[in-house]
This record gives structure tokens, sequence and C-alpha cells, in this order.
């Protein structure tokens, strides 16, 4: 393709970007920006050039080794739910902006080792990001067809590292507190994910199922050239030691890589994203490694005899077959892998120089001036050159030095110096005896180890003929040879490397932090940051400090920072959580964390310390009354977790209390209304009895056909009154327990045919259709008699309700579980959904009635759940198209019914 349209598409490509980017920035809060989908993609960032190219090349090259840089990270990825979180927590309770900064912090504050963890950042990450700027340059040239010139201006990289600088420097210091989430680079990021996922799979079917045809068809090919059962074996002890040492080393690189730390850490949003990203991530990682092979050794079949960079065969093999389009996408695919890294690393990096080195060893004078020489323009100005030249820099050192090795290795010895902070950081999290000392040294020993055996010679030139250094060690002994250090020869130089290195930082670790102890400032955090999960509600009670400070000096530093109107928010916050009153004048413990807290985000932990000290006056603690301290302070937090508890129990007790206060008032309400009711009825047939009876006591002349009639009204009103004070008498016994009932085996159709017999006359004069759907038998263990009390108090009030035509009854009997379930529904006026649980009360009758009087008692639903309750079951109303509908259970087995 045209160099010149191929630069048209990169910059449209960039264009997009930037639009992403300030989309994304605007929106916000948005769904769109802020979810863990978008979270666990950013995390992607991990896949580079050198996971796009040079994969393919270590592949082709030497089989199956490039695996293990994407296996530590997969089996390490469950981990995350309790390390990654309790990373996060921290860094979000202390304001912590980069890796440097968290490290520091941990060991008190310490300012020279934030800087040392910074060197070590820059030295690992400013030659891997000229890796990336190399890619881009000759995957660019590879597309074009044409030449790398030796001129500056002629390059294109040269335009392309200008554009990511502008790029990074505007969106990656949008804030001046460095904690602040980026969500416009964030999104960006992830986009970037999907497309160079999505391009390389693409590539991968190209290669397999169009060049080939499918994954056999490429191993059987592939088998037949030379060396191809070597390189895809993982061979002996030997191998598998090399193996286990990569995935330790891949294990450290995806926590404590500056852009891992970005994205996973400073960019998290919500700690729950975590859940996510521990299936999203370790997935992308395998699809993305589905292809990985195919397209090796799909080039090592094409291009066999042919002197080709395997790195480029996704590209070289479709451009062999003369497809344009898709060489383009892969190009891109490959460019975004890179830039997302340039992009990320350069943001990471220019907040730890800047909180690390500029403030802290040469601003950091003028910041404790009384007049105000620098401000947070002047620190975001800063940030902002700093991640310009950080690319700038790294772009030099790609044209200077052209960096001849392969991706991976270049990617590999960052990888290794990067992991010179693991005993350091971990230690941070999981071990208290851990000091700055400790830290230090073991840092600067395992680097210089790293130096001696892995970065010397590959300045020198892994086969430079010409260097007895490589060959026969330093001063010629063999013991010290750097790839062979101490007669160890069965590991290859990056394992070797990290293998001795590593062992002698844990050691010195160890060993400096066992032997020196750390001052209280150091014992102070170490208890935070082990145990932060006790400590991140109220992280400032748990800070260790004596002395004398006063907050309007503390105010006056807060302001020059953050402003008058956001120092004095923060300030009301600080009063409200601790109850401390605004005109106190005296400053605490923890208006100190707070305020180094506040500091944080814009100069750094160290530098923070440094400010604040400068307007307060402390006195030394020993380390006995720190550990008196911290004990005391456990003690008050797990007494302030007791009180929450005591008071939240307290609360739902009240609200409980309330409720059933609430009850016992509608329910004597009810009560009332039962009494009144039940006068009534009471009174109803009494009067109408001693209506009939004087009537027939005081006229003799009656005609015998009207005594019968008053005799049989007497009779009748007799009938009325005993059912009623059955119906009181049976609720009293079943509430009290003096009620039995005597289950057997019964059939319940029978039961419900023998329950509707009675009521047939009610029926027929309301001209009601009643239908029962069931099985002929259908057994259960249950009182008969008392069964058809139940369905007959169902049944009368469906007749009752039934409307005056067309009324239709439907009783529904069916086997469910160890249950017989029995609906009866009618096609009446229904029950409020609000009355559903009420109807069952004693006390209750519907406030769904249309009548000016209740029907009825109110008992007869009362006793029918006594009755259900007493054999096992359930009885309740539930929702029904048109009508009522009461349902109730019985039990199919015989059951303990005492």
């Amino acid at each position: 393709m045209n160099s010149i349209a191929l630069l048209a598409i990169l910059s449209g490509y960039l264009a997009v970007l930037f639009f992403i980017a300030h989309w994304a920035e605007k929106k916000g809060n948005s769904k769109w920006t802020n979810n863990p989908y978008v979270y666990s993609l950013s995390l992607a960032v991990y896949c580079t050039a050198w996971t796009y190219y040079g994969s393919i090349g270590v592949a082709a090259d030497s089989g199956l080794s490039y695996l293990p840089i994407y296996l530590g990270p997969i089996i390490i990825a469950p981990s995350w739910i309790l390390i990654l979180k309790k990373i996060i927590r921290i860094s979000r309770v202390n304001k912590i902006s980069s890796i440097a900064d968290f490290i520091s912090l941990r060991y008190g504050n310490s300012r020279f080792l934030g800087a040392i963890v910074t060197v070590i950042c820059l030295t690992g990450i400013i030659p891997y990001i000229a890796l990336q700027l190399k890619a881009i340059s000759e995957t660019f040239h590879v597309v074009s067809k044409t030449n790398i010139s030796s001129l500056v201006f002629n390059d294109t990289t040269t335009y392309v590292a200008v554009a990511l600088a502008l790029f990074a420097s505007y969106y990656g210091t949008r804030y001046v507190d460095a904690s602040e989430k980026r969500k416009g680079i964030v999104t960006a990021v992830a986009m970037e994910s999907v497309l160079k996922l999505v391009f390389f799979v693409v590539i991968g079917i190209y290669v397999t199922f169009f060049v080939f045809d499918g994954f056999d068809d490429i191993y059987q090919k592939a088998s037949l050239l030379e060396k191809f059962k070597e390189k895809n074996t993982i061979g002996g002890l030997p191998q598998a030691i090399n193996w286990f040492l990569l995935c330790i080393l891949s294990m450290f690189a995806i926590f404590l890589l500056p852009r891992q730390f970005q994205v996973g850490v400073i960019e998290n949003n919500r700690e729950n994203h975590v859940n996510t990203a521990v299936w999203l991530f370790p997935l992308y990682l395998l699809i993305f490694n589905i292809f990985v092979y195919p397209i090796a050794w799909g080039g090592n079949i094409l291009f066999d005899g042919k002197e080709v960079n395997s790195d480029a065969y996704s590209l070289l093999i479709p451009q062999l077959f003369n497809n344009q389009t898709l060489t383009v996408l892969v190009f891109l695919g490959g460019f975004s892998a890179a830039i997302s890294m340039i992009v990320v690393s350069s943001i990471g990096l220019s907040t730890m120089v800047t909180n690390n080195i500029l403030i802290p060893y040469n601003l950091i004078g003028k910041l404790k001036g009384n007049e105000q020489t620098i401000s947070s323009k002047k620190i975001l100005n800063t940030r902002k050159i700093s991640i310009f030249s950080l690319i700038i820099t790294s772009y030099f050192i790609y044209r200077v030095f052209g960096l001849n090795y392969s991706l991976v290795s270049i990617g590999m010895v960052a990888f290794v110096i990067i992991a010179q902070l693991a005993p350091a950081f971990f230690g941070a999290l999981f071990w208290r005896r851990g000091s700055r000392l400790g830290a230090i040294y073991s840092i600067i020993i395992g680097f210089i180890v790293c130096v001696y055996t892995l970065i010397i010679p590959y300045s020198l030139g892994l086969t430079s003929s010409s260097s007895t250094f490589i060959s026969e060690g330093y001063l010629g002994n063999h013991l010290l040879k750097p790839f062979q250090l101490f007669g160890l020869d069965y590991l290859d130089p990056i394992p070797h490397a990290l293998f001795w290195s590593m062992l002698f930082n844990c050691i010195t670790y160890f060993a400096v932090s066992v032997s020196f102890k750390g001052n209280y400032r150091e014992r102070n955090y170490a208890e935070m940051f082990v145990d932060i999960n006790k400590y991140s509600t109220n992280h400032e009670n748990a800070f260790i400090w004596k002395g004398t400070a006063y907050r309007n000096d503390i105010e006056k530093v807060l302001i020059r920072f953050l402003g008058e109107e956001r120092t004095k928010r923060a300030m009301n916050i600080f009063n409200l959580k601790y109850n401390v009153d605004k005109n106190l004048e005296l400053a605490d413990a923890r208006l100190i964390k707070f305020s180094e807290n506040l500091l944080t985000g814009h100069i750094g932990t160290a530098s923070a310390r440094i400010l604040i000290s400068s307007v307060v006056k402390e006195e030394k603690i020993t380390l006995p009354e720190v550990l008196k301290i911290l004990e005391e302070s456990k003690e008050n937090i797990i007494i302030n977790k007791k009180l929450t508890e005591t008071s939240n129990e307290l609360k739902e007790i009240s609200a409980k209390l309330q409720e059933a206060n609430q009850s016992l008032i509608i329910k004597d309400q009810q009560k009332d209304e039962f009494l009144d009711t039940v006068t009534h009825e009471l009174r109803t047939p009494i009067t109408a009895i001693r209506a009939a009876s004087e009537i027939l006591h005081d006229d003799d002349e009656i005609p015998e056909e009207i005594k019968k009639q008053f005799l049989q009204n007497i009779i009748s009103e007799s009938d009325r009154l005993n059912r009623l004070i059955d119906k009181i008498l049976d609720l009293e016994k079943f509430e009290t327990g003096k009620q039995t009932i005597n289950p057997t085996k019964n059939n319940l159709v029978q039961t419900v045919e023998k329950s509707i017999e009675p009521l047939q006359q009610l029926i027929r004069n309301k001209n009601i259709a009643i239908h029962i759907e069931s099985k002929d038998v259908i057994n259960a263990y249950y009182d008969e008699d008392r069964i058809v009390q139940v369905v007959t108090n169902l049944l009368s009030n469906a007749i009752k309700f039934c409307p005056e035509k067309e009324g239709l009854i439907t009783i529904q009997i069916i086997e469910k579980d160890n249950f017989i379930h029995t609906f009866v529904q009618d096609n009446g006026k229904g029950i409020n959904a609000n009355d559903f649980e009420a109807i069952f009360e004693k006390f209750y009758q519907s406030t769904n009635q249309n009548i000016k009087k209740p029907v009825g008692s109110g008992l007869g639903l009362a006793i029918c759940k006594q009755i259900i309750d007493h054999h096992k079951g359930k009885i309740w109303a539930q929702q029904s198209l048109k009508g009522a509908c009461i349902a109730f259970t019985l039990p199919k087995q015989k059951a303990d019914f005492s």
C-alpha cells in the first residue's frame, strides 16, 4: 500500500481515538464508560506489540515457549478477588497514584524508596516503549513496502510518536490529582483491546481456514519441517523449570508493570469490577493465543527457506496473497496494541517522575515557602512535559540504538527489571515486619544482579565472540559467567537472571527487615496495609502521630493546592465524619493523615508528608508506644464495630416494635369491630326468637299456619345462633391447643363432592355452574370432617360473591411434590391484593365489600387457616384473571400432626 495512504489511515485512526477519549471524558459516569467490561478490557493493555507480533515470532522460532507469559496471568487471575481488591482498597483509602507511591507509603513515606522504584520502572519501561515504536515503524514499512529512512523527518514513526505524546500528555493530565480516574484514556484503551483482538482473530481464521485447510492441515505440513518435534515439546526437567520461572515472572508483571498498576488499580472505579475481570481477562488471553500457533507455523510453511522476520508473519501472509485490506487491518491491530502500552505507561511513569523525583528532590523547597511559587497548574504542566519527554526519549532510543533484539527479548528484560519490586511490594501487603531498609537494599541488590546477569550481556550482544565476559566470566572466573552464574547452566538467560536476582533480592529483604527494626511510621503503615479491611472506613483513626499542629496552618497548605472552596468542603467532611468542632484550633493525628491524603494525589505520598511536616511540630514515638496505640486502636475499632452492630440491631428491633404496635392498634380496632359484629349477630337471632315467642305467648287466636311459620323462624334463628357460638368455640380451641384432629387416608375428590351436596340448593338458587377439575381419585391424609368444614366455608364465600347471572365456581385439585393442591375460584369481584394475607386474620373483614354491613362474622377463613395449619399445610389467596382464588395444600403422606 502507498505510504501516504497508510499514513492517512493512521491519522484517521488517531482522530477516532481522540474523539472516543473526548466523548468518554464528557460522559463521565455513563454506563458506557463506567462498567466492569471496560475495566476488564483495559487490563488487556498487557497485550502489547510483543503479544501481537512477538509471540508469533517466538512460536515460529522456538515452538511452545511463548505460552508461559500468558499462563502466569491466567493462573494468578483468581487471586485478584483477594489480592487485587486489597491493593485497590489500600490505594483508594490513601489516594495513591502510582506503584512508587504505593511502595514508598507502606515503608513510612520514604522519599528515597519512591525515587528508587521510579528509577527501576524508568530503566525497564523506556526501552520497552522504544520497542513499541520500533514495532510501529517496522510494520509500517512492511505494509507500505518502503525502507526505513535514516532521516528523522522522513520517518513516519516520528510523527506517530509526536501525536501519541500530545494525546497522552493532554488526556493523561486532565486532573491535578493523579489518583483521579481518566475515563477517556481507559475507554480508548478498552476499545483498542477489542480491535486488536478482533483483527488478530480475523487473521488467524484467514490463515487457518482460507490459506490452509484447518488446524490439522497446518499441523501435518508443519510436522514435516526441520526440528518441528524438538521445538514443540516442553522437554525435560530443565525446560519445565524454565517454564515455571517464566510463569512466575509473568505473575509478577501483571501486578507490577506500571501500566497494569495504572489500569488495574488507579483507574478502578468499583472493587466489584474485579469480579468480571477475574474471568474476562483470562478468556481474552486464551482467545488471543488460539491462533498464535497456526499463524506462526503457517508462516514457517509458506516462507520455508526464505529470510523473513517471523515477528511479521501476521502481515506477510495476507500480503503474500495480495489481500491488502486484511494486511491494513492487521497493521491497525498491532498499532493499537503498541500505542495502548505507550500511552498508559507514559502516564504512569510521568506521575512517578513528578511525584517521586521532581517534586521531592527539586520543587519541595518552593512548595514549603510562604509564597506560592508553584501552583497546581505548574504541577500539571510538569506532568505534561514529563509524558511528552518520556515518549520522545523512547523514540530517540529506538532511533539511536536500533534495538536489534526481537520484540520478546526486550520485553522479557523489562519484565525481569520490574520483578525486582516484587518482594517489597508483596511484603507490603502481607508481612508487618518488612522494613524500609529491607525494601531499599533488596531492590538495589536485585537490580545489580539483574544488570550483571542480563542487561550487560544484552548490551554487549548475546553472541558476541569478542566478549570474554560472556564466554569466560568476570576476570576469567567461570563461576561468574553472566548466563551460567555459580555453575547454573541449564536455565535460559531470562529465567536464569530472574532466579538469581530474586534469590538475592528476597534474602536481602527478609534478612535486613529482621535485623533492623523500622521506625514507628513504617510499623504504623504496616498495620494499615496488612489489615486494610479493619481500617478502610476510618483509616485516619489508625494513624499514629504525636506533636503540636494547628488547623489554620494545615488549611493554608491545603488551600494552595485545592483552593478555598474545595478545602472548606474537605474540612466539613472531616468534621462531620469524626464529629469534630470546626472552631477547634489544635489538629490531631486524624487531621494530619486526612490532609496528607488530600495532597498525595497532587504531589505524591513522600512530598505530602514533607509538606505537612513543615507546618507541624512532630514528636518521636517509640516502637512500644506504637504497638500499644495500635492495640488500643484495634480494640476501639472492635468496640466501635460492636456498638455500630448493636445500634443497627436496636434500630431494627425498634422498627419491628413500631410495626408490632401499629399492628396491635389495627387489630384492636378490628377486635372492637368484631365484637360489635358478634354482638349484633347474637342479638339478631335472640331478638327474632323473643319477638316470635312473645307473639305466640300473647295472641291465642293466631292461625295454625302462621304459628308454624313463627315456630320455624324460632328454630332457624336458634340454629344460626348455635352455628355462631360453635365458630367462636372452635377458634378458641384451635388457638389454645385444645382442638385435636384425626387424620386418615381419604379421597379428596369425594370429600369435595360431599361438601358441595348440602349447598346444592343455594347453588341452584343463584344459577351458579360448578366444575371440578381433577382425577377421580387423589388421596391425602386429613381429618375429613374438618376439611369438609374448610371446603364448605370456601364454597359459601364463593357462592356469596358470585354474580347474579352466569356465576361460575371452579375447583381444581392437583398433585405436586408431596402435597395435594386445591384451588377454589369464582368469577365474582375478587379480593384486593392488599387483603391477601389479612383475610385470614380472625378479626378481619375485607373492606372490598359492596354492602353496608359485612356479611358473616369474619371467623370463617380464620378457622380454615387454623385447620389447614394443624394439617401441616398452607392456605393463601392469589391473583386471578377474574374473581377470587383461595388455595390450600394437604400432605400426601401421613405426617406428625401433634
